[in-house]
C-alpha cells in the first residue's frame, strides 16, 4: 500500500517546530554563558547559530523540493551515492540517534513533571524510567490510530508549546531585573574569542536541529514540491523567533553572571518573574516540551523504514501502510520498543546523548551534501546507486525541468552549513573518543546487516 498525502502546511511547519525545540532551550543557554564569558559573544553564538541554521533550512528545502519522497532523509541518499552508506548513516540515526534522542527527551520531560504530584524523595530513577515510558506508550498509540491523528496531537502540542514559551519570554521583559548592566564573568584567563565561539555554536547547533527531517514526509504532505520549502522556512523562522526572546528574557530577569551559573535557567527565571508557583509552570512547558518532540519523532521516524524497506534494506513488513489510517503499524510498534529499551537499559540522559552528538551532525552533513549532486545529475537513472540498484523511484520526483525552489547563492551556503557540521563532529569526537568510538563501531555494524538484508530481500 503506498502512502497518499494527507499534511497541510500548517501540519508540517508545526512537526518541523516541534522537530527543534525539544527541551536544549531550557539548559544550552546557561551553557551557552558559561562558554562566552561576555554579553556580546553569548548573543552573537545565538544569532550566527540561527544564520548557519537559516542556511541549513534553505539547503534542505530545495533538497525536499527536489527529491520529495517518503523517508526522503535516507532514500536521497542511497538515490545520490549509494545504498550501503545511506543504509550504515541511517542505520545509526534510527537504531541510536533517533530513539536515545526520544529516551532522553522522555526521561527529561518525566524528571520536570513527576515533582508536582509527588514528593521529591520518591522519584527514583526507576520512577523516572516508568513515567517516560508510559509517555512514550500514551503517544505509540496516538499515532498508531493514524498519521492524521499524530498530526492533529502535533498541532495542538506545537501550538502550546510556542504560546507558552512566547508568554513566558513577554512577561519576563516586563519583570526588573538585573540585567542592563555590564556583568561580565571573573576573567579566568584571557578568554579566546574564536575558541569560545565555536565550542558555544555547538550547543547552539544542536539546539537548532531538528527540521532537517522534515524530508522523509515528502510523500505524505500535499503538493509537497512547494510546501516542504514553506514549512522549513516559517517553522525556522518561528524557532529563532523563540529562541531569541527567551535568551533575552533569561537575560534580563538573571543578569549574564547569574544565566552563566544557572544550572537550570529556565526554572530560576520562573521562580523570579512568577514566586513559587512558577517552578510548575516551566515544569510544564518542559513537559509539554518533550511529548510535542516525542510525538514529531514517532511521526517521521518509521517513514525512514519505509524507504529502507523500498529499497530492500529492511524486510517487507517495515513498509507497509494500513490503506485507511496511513500509519506503518510495525514500524512504528518497532521504533516505539527501541525507545523504551533506551529508556530502560541506558539510564541516564547524559550517556544518551554522548553517543547521539557525534552521528547526527556528521550525517547531516551527508544528507546536505546531495544538493549538489540533485543539481547536477537531474534523472533517476544517470545516479542510481550501488552500480545499477534500481530504487523504487518516481522519475518525476527530480527533473530536468524542474521549477521548484533552489536556494540562493549557490554553492556558498550549503558549503558553509556542511563545513561547519564537520567541524561539530570533529569537535565532539576529540572532546568524548569513548562515546564516540561506540557510535562508530555500531556505524561499521550496519555494513554486514546491510548485506544480510540484500541477501534475504532479493530483487
Amino acid at each position: 500500500m503506498s502512502i497518499k498525502p494527507k499534511l497541510s502546511t500548517f501540519d508540517t511547519t508545526m512537526i518541523v517546530v516541534s522537530l527543534v525545540i525539544g527541551i536544549g532551550i531550557f539548559r544550552t543557554p546557561s551553557m551557552v554563558a558559561s562558554s562566552t564569558q561576555s554579553v556580546e559573544l553569548f548573543f552573537t553564538a545565538w544569532i550566527l547559530g540561527g544564520i548557519i541554521s537559516l542556511f541549513g533550512a534553505l539547503t534542505f528545502a530545495e533538497i525536499g523540493s527536489r527529491f520529495p519522497s517518503a523517508g526522503g532523509f535516507y532514500l536521497v541518499v542511497a538515490h545520490c551515492y549509494r545504498s550501503d552508506i545511506a543504509f550504515m548513516f541511517n542505520w545509526t540515526n534510527v537504531m541510536l540517534v533517533n530513539p536515545a534522542s526520544g529516551a532522553g527527551v522522555a526521561m527529561i520531560g518525566a524528571e520536570y513533571i513527576l515533582p508536582l504530584f509527588m514528593p521529591k524523595e520518591a522519584i527514583t530513577p526507576i520512577v523516572i524510567q516508568l513515567t517516560a515510558s508510559g509517555v512514550v506508550i500514551f503517544l505509540l498509540l496516538i499515532n498508531y490510530l493514524g498519521i492524521k491523528t499524530g498530526a492533529w496531537a502535533q498541532n495542538i502540542l506545537s501550538m502550546l508549546k510556542i504560546f507558552m514559551i512566547l508568554i513566558f519570554a513577554m512577561i519576563a521583559l516586563t519583570v526588573k531585573g538585573n540585567s542592563f548592566t555590564t556583568d561580565i564573568l571573573p576573567p579566568a584567563a584571557s578568554v579566546n574569542l574564536i575558541s569560545a565561539l565555536g565550542i558555544s555554536l555547538i550547543s547552539i547547533i544542536f539546539s537548532y536541529g531538528g527540521y532537517q527531517m522534515v524530508i522523509n514526509f515528502g510523500e505524505d504532505v500535499k503538493n509537497a514540491k512547494k510546501k516542504i520549502p514553506l514549512a522549513i522556512f516559517m517553522g525556522i523562522a518561528i524557532v529563532i523567533m523563540c529562541y531569541l526572546s527567551i535568551n533575552f528574557a533569561y537575560y534580563k530577569v538573571l543578569g549574564f553572571s547569574a544565566l552563566a551559573s544557572s544550572k537550570l535557567v529556565a526554572a530560576d527565571v520562573a521562580k523570579i518573574v512568577f514566586g513559587n508557583s512558577g517552578y510548575m509552570l516551566i515544569s510544564a512547558a518542559i513537559f509539554l516540551s518533550a511529548i510535542g518532540f516525542l510525538n514529531a519523532i514517532l511521526l517521521q521516524v518509521p517513514r525512514s523504514y519505509y524507504a529502507m524497506a523500498e529499497d530492500k534494506t529492511l524486510p517487507k513488513i517495515f513498509g507497509k501502510v494500513n490503506g485507511k489510517t496511513q500509519t506503518q503499524e510495525f514500524g512504528l510498534v518497532f521504533f516505539g520498543i527501541v525507545i523504551l529499551l533506551m529508556i530502560n537499559l541506558l539510564g541516564t540522559f547524559e550517556k544518551i546523548v554522548n553517543y547521539v552528538m557525534f552521528f547526527d551532525a556528521a550525517n547531516i552533513a551527508l544528507v546536505a551534501s546531495t544538493i549538489f549532486v540533485l543539481r547536477k545529475k537531474t534523472k533517476a537513472p544517470s545516479c542510481s546507486p550501488q552500480g545499477g540498484e534500481q530504487l523504487r523511484l518516481n522519475k518525476e520526483r527530480v527533473t530536468e525541468e524542474y521549477n521548484g525552489y533552489k536556494l540562493p547563492l549557490f554553492p556558498l551556503l550549503p558549503i558553509i552549513f556542511i563545513l561547519f557540521l564537520l567541524f561539530v563532529s570533529y569537535s565532539v569526537f576529540v572532546s568524548n573518543i569513548e562515546s564516540a568510538f561506540i557510535g562508530l563501531i555500531i556505524f561499521i555494524a550496519g555494513y554486514p546487516v546491510f548485506l544480510l538484508m540484500r541477501k534475504f530481500n532479493p530483487d
